[in-house]
Parts: structure tokens; C-alpha cells; sequence
């Protein structure tokens, strides 16, 4: 199979983004795969989308680390591709990166995919499904039991009436961020500098204000599902524990932010969450998504790159990678066999 995969730039891609071990797992099973920065897009006069693309020699890698040392290096191969002849091309790149620094990137991946798909390339996840969710006010379209409580707005005063309702307490986050930047917990004793969160995270736009779950303190669990399922290899779910190491002084569970990960329990109730989110995920095409869990609630649902399956694989230790790329496969190998009447949702959540 053609794989294509558009990452925000290739010379800020990571061993140990999961975006990687997808790419190595493809290329270790046989597959040919591209990868290309949303800068390297292009819709030409012949009506095709084309991309400037790189790729490594045909070969097995042992680390990701040298696979992008391969796929950067002299020896890779780079060309100017068309995506119309691809048979899947995976958006892994991730809008709230481009924000600030360049907003015109925020939606190319989007836009240029939508053109490709136009000519039967598989696209994931689906991008009509994911211009939906290009910030966190897509969780609030998801059932009302299973969200906190939550306010979005940039009125200063509604923010501080909604912590006051809540003894003080409360969240604030940007509701375009990611990786944990300019989000807050308010308590208490922050009341004399909650003018000044607010206004830091006011910097980005508009802002989420949500209840605080004290079962934070634990941290918060990640689990993977795919075609609205939890993801699982070998009897293995595909989920972690994000354990906070900074004390009361950072309640964040982000990796970036300084948590670690450990196995995670998967119970009865984080079950019943995930499927409580399966139909929204099948309606908009998300085949490949992270829920973050604190107790009983969604607090959000990562569909643009989600990650961390180095820590998935390390922790369990059964290849999940490998999984995701056998279940496209399994999609490339229906659409050739069905060629008709097929939308690029439904391929996408077989």
C-alpha cells in the first residue's frame, strides 16, 4: 500500500511521537510511506493535489530514532508526488501547533485532504469529521453526562462568577492548546492572581472555564480507541495512567508537562464512557482517537495526532502501532474489492 502522512514539518517530527512508530511499523510490514509538512501541499492545473515528499530506502529499522535520521538523511528519497494515487493518507498533524506562529498551516492539511479524497484516497481521520474539532469546543458536542461542567467565553466576569460557583475552584485553558500550555487551576488561595490566568490564557482567544474533578490528583488515564472501539492488541487495551510528579504545585497530567505513565485499570466504567462516545466518533469518521478520563468524565478528546504510543508499548508491551496499520490495511483491501457507494467515513470506521 501508498501511505501519505502530513505532519506539521518533518524536521520537527520526534522518535518518539507516535506519528513515528506508525510510520516504521508501515515501512517494517512492506508499505511504501510519505511523509510531508503541511507547507509542502500543492493543488495543480491538472486538477490533482500534489506534495513535495519524503521517504527512506526500502529496508527494516530497528529505532525510530533512525528512521528519521534515514528519512532527513541524503539517502532518502524525495519527490513531488501526486496524493490522488495514494491509498491512504494520514493527518497527523496537529492545528493548535500552528496557532500562533503560522495560522495559515492551521487547516492546509484539512483542506488539501478533502481535495484528495475527492479521488478515492482514504483519508484518517476523516477531515470533514476533524474540521469540526479543530478546538476543544468539539467535547461539548458529546453526551452532557459524561463532560464537566464547563463555560467558554472571554467575559471576564462570567469567568469569575463561574469559579465563585464552584467554592473557588475551577480550570482554565485556551480552547485552541495543546500539550498543556496556559491551562491553570484555580483554588482558593489563587484568588488574588486570577485576573492575571485569566488574561495569559485570554492571550490565545477564547476560554474554557471547567469544573475541577479532585480526582485530578491521581491524574488521568489516556485510552486509544479505533473504529470507535477501544484499541487493543493481545488482550492488551491500549491505554496508560498519566501520573502528575510536580505536587500541588502542577496539577497537569501532560507528558510535556512532566507526568510519567503507568499501567492503566480499565473498568467497567471507563468502558461505559467509550461507548457512550462511539457514535459520535463513527457519525464524523475519527478512526483513531485519545480519551483523557479523570473518574467518570471526558475532559478531552484528542483526534488530531493523538499520542504517546511509546509509552503504550513500553508499558504493555505488545505493538499497538502495528494493529493500527493491519486495520488500514484492512480498509485499503475493502475499498479495492468495493469500489462503489462507499463514503470516506464509513472505509474510515470499518
Amino acid at each position: 500500500m501508498r501511505l501519505g502522512i502530513i505532519v506539521n514539518d518533518i524536521q520537527t517530527e520526534w522518535g518518539e511521537y507516535t506519528t513515528t512508530h506508525l510510520a516504521i511499523a508501515a515501512t517494517n510490514l512492506g508499505h511504501e510511506v510519505w511523509y510531508m509538512g503541511v507547507a509542502d501541499l500543492a493543488y495543480e492545473p491538472d486538477e490533482n493535489t500534489h506534495g513535495y515528499a519524503r521517504r527512506v530506502a526500502d529496508k527494516k529499522y530497528r529505532s525510530c530514532d533512525a528512521y528519521l535520521d534515514a528519512l532527513r538523511g541524503k539517502k532518502s528519497h524525495s519527490e513531488r508526488i501526486n496524493l490522488d494515487e495514494l491509498d491512504v493518507l494520514l493527518l497527523r498533524n496537529d492545528p493548535a501547533d500552528d496557532v500562533n506562529a503560522r495560522p495559515w498551516a492551521r487547516l492546509a492539511g484539512i483542506n488539501f485532504a478533502r481535495l484528495a479524497m475527492r479521488h478515492e484516497v482514504i483519508v484518517l481521520n476523516d477531515p470533514n469529521g476533524l474540521a469540526q474539532a479543530v478546538n476543544k469546543m468539539y467535547l461539548q458536542t458529546f453526551p452532557k453526562e459524561i463532560r464537566p461542567r464547563t463555560l467558554i467565553t472571554r467575559n471576564r466576569a462570567e469567568i469569575k462568577h463561574f469559579i465563585a460557583e464552584h467554592n473557588g475552584w475551577g480550570v482554565l485553558k485556551p480552547l485552541a492548546g495543546s500539550g498543556g500550555r496556559n491551562v491553570f487551576l484555580i483554588n482558593p488561595e489563587s484568588g488574588a492572581n486570577l485576573s492575571q490566568m485569566i488574561e495569559a490564557v485570554a492571550t490565545e482567544g477564547y476560554i474554557i472555564v471547567q469544573e475541577y474533578l479532585p480526582e485530578a490528583v491521581k491524574g488521568d488515564t489516556r485510552l486509544f480507541l479505533m473504529n470507535g472501539t477501544p484499541l487493543q492488541c493481545k488482550g492488551h487495551y491500549a491505554a496508560f495512567q498519566r501520573v502528575r510528579q510536580n505536587g500541588d504545585n502542577d496539577f497537569r497530567s501532560n507528558m510535556t508537562a512532566g507526568a510519567s505513565a503507568a499501567k492503566a485499570v480499565i473498568t467497567d466504567e471507563i468502558l461505559q464512557l467509550a461507548e457512550l462516545v462511539r457514535p459520535k466518533l463513527v457519525q464524523d469518521g475519527m478512526f483513531l482517537v485519545g480519551l483523557d478520563i479523570i473518574g467518570n468524565k471526558l475532559m478531552e478528546i484528542n483526534v488530531f495526532s493523538p499520542g504517546c504510543f511509546v509509552y503504550l508499548e513500553k508499558l504493555e508491551g505488545v505493538p499497538f502501532s502495528h494493529e493500527v496499520i493491519h486495520a488500514i490495511e484492512h480498509k485499503v483491501e475493502y475499498r479495492q474489492k468495493n469500489q462503489q457507494g462507499f463514503s470516506n467515513i464509513e472505509i474510515s470506521m470499518l
